[in-house]
């Protein structure tokens, strides 16, 4: 089995920026300009983060005139958000215990 692929693609799901990119990409579809503006981020950052989720096919991507317009991979991704979702409610009581602690 070749971890390496696991290692990159929950790489992705575990960096800050990117983790907000996913959450925002979960309501609408956005410019990189929309993103950065809704993100309060340098574009420059974001489209380096907005990369790696293309590359992983976490997002897509399609052209409209000289924007490119970013949205969620909805055959895999949205899913998986969807059972991480459920799998957090029902089992991570920790979690919520921690993040109540945080504020």
């Amino acid at each position: 089995m070749n971890q390496n692929k696991y290692y990159i693609f929950f790489g992705n799901l575990a960096n800050p920026l990117k983790v907000e990119i996913i959450s925002e990409l979960k309501e609408n579809e956005m410019s990189v300009l929309e993103l950065a503006k809704k993100l309060d981020v340098e574009q420059s950052k974001l489209s380096h983060a907005l990369k790696s989720l293309k590359h992983c096919s976490i997002v897509n991507v399609k052209q409209e005139g000289k924007k490119r317009i970013y949205s969620l991979n909805k055959e895999t991704i949205l899913p998986m958000l969807e059972i991480i979702d459920k799998h957090e409610s029902k089992f991570c009581k920790e979690c919520k215990a921690m993040e109540a602690r945080k504020k």
